[in-house]
């Protein structure tokens, strides 16, 4: 994916000159002098491409891919607001079109299935395009699409936008109604027993619900049923001992709760759910720097009556437009979230790691941006931490809101590999931040990614919620990172710590592996926590770092690198630790073996062999696999800058032997 190259939020930058002065170039080809000399020269390579990739200000961003149905929903938004025009509706259809699969359909990852909602979206974004329902392309799709079940086969949110046209009636959806803004926190399915991702989203979409707006419908879409005449079959109801049965006629409650409901008491609902929307309309006019809420949040706040002049509108449609990244093709991809501050702290590890001097001008650069991103006022996760002062990092340009812990946790590891020329602003910010961390920590000693003990099982019963997770509970892959980042500030003993290193063993998986909640998968999970292990002083003999070793090299692909496919979320027994090698899953194979004092066997010398080789000239990995997640399974990430830094982190232990973040003291 090529971004656009104008240094603005959301492109990536040009390229810088190289910065090969680190150290003395290694002559002679690839492979030649061995692994360790292959290695040295992959690393030289990667440092300059990737030092060569900094923005001005500091920071580092790759694309952020997901699927289609970003650009499908961005087409449906500017339809239903009257804005749409000619040249983004063509390069959105561009876009669009080149990820069609030969089938017809369209993917939520590359290489996997098709999928029938993003397939629906995607075809009525077409045909918003001016894709007539007869073209080879367009025919194929809806055949497919009426073999899966139709439009009444897809989930809540596509028929939720098919209603705001008439395609689909809005009293065959679940009801969703405005007065859960007013459920206090200690009731179940108040908005903070949600996920903050999803908080975002249902707040606004409360508000679509009541008002249930229609469209005229530019065409009717007739085809993508399989019976037109009756587009919404009966739905057999679930046993009402059951719980989808219980929340089934809940629904049916809150439909004929709808017709009773006093009109005063639904307006002031529905306008203190847009002061909630509007209260955490981020500074750059984004909400939660992603953008599905911003998306509704829009659509939301001008059915009550805001145009799309008002200040809040104007600048959250703007705020939309940095989304976007042109191709030298012509094509626009919507990414659904950009990534900087994560970006930016992996990179600046693996720069570190791979022996760029700690006070390199670039990297001091990166710690000035990452220090200025520190946010220092509270946010949602106060409601449950209402004593606790401020101090994360979040994932975005603009999300203060939402620090995270996970970034947190790497944004602080980052640091402590700089030598910054204002020691004591960067101990007070790393202090806020390990305070911050140690402060979010869940009551079974593990951290969720937002939220503190975030684990309500109701939400994910709303016959609403049917894609994707609607709760944060903690994970391996985020408490791996806390446990690391505490160890490094001399907290391996500390009883915070000693939980949520006892939560990780007791989480890992019979065959030695741990789950990965936000990395694909097993290889993610693994990968985070065996170095997080050994930090914190686990010797390598223990056995869950041996089971975990055992593991990996049972799994390692013949070419040497490790891959794991997006199917092991739905089924572990035949994927996990299963899939074509790629650049980034490799290296987490690495960094826990050598974590595990691993680094003169034989599955490390193939897996660094394995980054030699496949390494381009220009010191870039090739990788268009999906690695990240968003949702396990319902909704993968390409980052492209993964392929990148994590490489480099590998060879840079490898060569160098362990990271050049030292525990304080050490």
């Amino acid at each position: 994916m090529t971004a656009t190259t104008d240094g603005s939020p959301g492109a990536l930058p040009p390229r810088a000159a190289s910065a090969s002065d680190t150290s003395e170039p290694i002559p002679g080809a690839a492979g030649a002098g061995g692994t360790r000399d292959a290695a040295e020269r992959a690393m030289r390579r990667a440092t300059d491409f990737l030092l060569a990739r900094q923005d001005a200000q500091g920071w580092w961003k790759g694309d952020l891919e997901t699927n289609v149905t970003m650009d499908a929903e961005d087409l449906l938004l500017r339809q239903f607001l009257g804005i749409r025009d000619e040249k983004t509706t063509r390069a959105a259809a561009l876009f669009i079109r080149g990820e069609q699969r030969d089938d017809g359909t369209w993917a939520t990852f590359y290489g996997g299935p098709g999928e029938l909602s993003t397939t629906i979206e995607a075809y009525v974004a077409l045909r918003l395009a001016g894709d007539a329902p007869d073209e080879p392309h367009m025919a194929k799709a809806s055949a497919w699409i009426r073999e899966q079940g139709g439009i009444a086969a897809a989930r809540v949110f596509t028929r939720i936008w098919l209603a705001l046209f008439g395609w689909w009636k809005w009293e065959d959806l679940p009801e969703l109604p405005p007065e859960l803004i007013w459920f206090p926190k200690w009731m179940p399915l108040n908005i903070y027993d949600f996920g903050c991702w999803a908080r975002q989203t249902i707040v606004p979409l409360t508000i679509v619900s009541a008002e249930r707006p229609v469209r005229p419908a530019p065409f009717p879409l007739d085809e993508l049923h399989t019976d037109p005449d009756h587009p919404s079959p009966d739905r057999d109801l679930a046993p009402v001992a059951s719980w989808d049965g219980v929340f089934q006629r809940l629904d049916k409650a809150l439909h004929q709760f709808r017709k009773v409901a006093p009109r005063r008491l639904r307006r002031a609902a529905m306008n203190t759910a847009a002061r909630w929307i509007i209260e955490r309309q981020e500074n750059d006019g984004c909400w939660g720097g992603i953008q599905p809420p911003a998306v509704y949040s829009v659509i939301a706040l001008h059915l009550l009556g805001y145009d799309l002049q008002h200040p809040v509108m104007r600048e959250g449609l703007a705020s939309l437009d940095r989304f976007a990244v042109w191709r030298e093709d012509g094509a626009r991809m919507i990414e659904a979230c950009q990534s900087p501050v994560w970006d930016t702290c992996l990179a600046t590890i693996a720069l570190a790691d791979a022996g760029v001097p700690a006070d390199h001008p670039q990297l001091v650069k990166a710690a000035d941006w990452m220090l200025g991103e520190q946010i220092v006022r509270p946010g949602d996760w106060s409601v449950r931490r209402p004593q606790l002062p401020p101090g994360g990092w979040a994932f975005e340009f603009h999300n203060d809101n939402y620090p995270d812990i996970d970034d947190t946790a790497e944004v602080v590891l980052a640091l402590r590999r700089v030598e910054h020329h204002d020691p004591d602003r960067m101990e007070k910010a790393i202090g806020r931040g390990v305070r911050w961390n140690l402060g979010m920590q869940s009551k079974n000693g593990a951290w969720g990614a937002f939220d503190v003990d975030n684990t309500s099982p109701f939400p994910n019963r709303l016959p609403f919620c049917d894609f994707g997770e609607v709760i944060d509970p903690p994970s391996a892959d985020v408490t791996a990172h806390v446990v690391e980042m505490l160890a490094v500030e001399g907290l391996a003993h500390d009883p915070r710590t000693r939980r949520g290193i006892e939560w990780l063993l007791a989480e890992q998986e019979p065959d030695g592996s741990w789950f990965g909640r936000w990395g694909v998968n097993y290889v993610y999970g693994t990968g985070s926590v065996v170095p997080a292990l050994v930090a914190a002083g686990i010797p390598a003999a223990h056995p869950a770092i041996r089971r975990a070793v055992a593991w990996l090299e049972s799994v390692q692909n013949d070419d040497g690198g490790w891959g794991e496919d997006l199917r092991s979320y739905k089924d572990a027994g035949k994927w996990s630790g299963r899939g074509a090698s790629t650049a980034s899953q490799t290296a987490w194979a690495l960094l826990a073996l050598l974590a595990a004092g691993e680094s003169e066997s034989k599955a490390v010398e193939r897996g660094i062999e394995f980054l030699a080789q496949t390494q381009n000239e220009d010191g870039s990995w090739d990788e268009p696999y999906f690695t990240g997640t968003g949702f396990p399974w319902d909704f993968s990430i390409n980052y492209h800058l993964y392929r990148q830094v994590f490489p480099l982190t590998a060879l840079g232990r490898y060569v160098h032997g362990e990271p050049f973040a030292k525990a304080k003291g050490s």
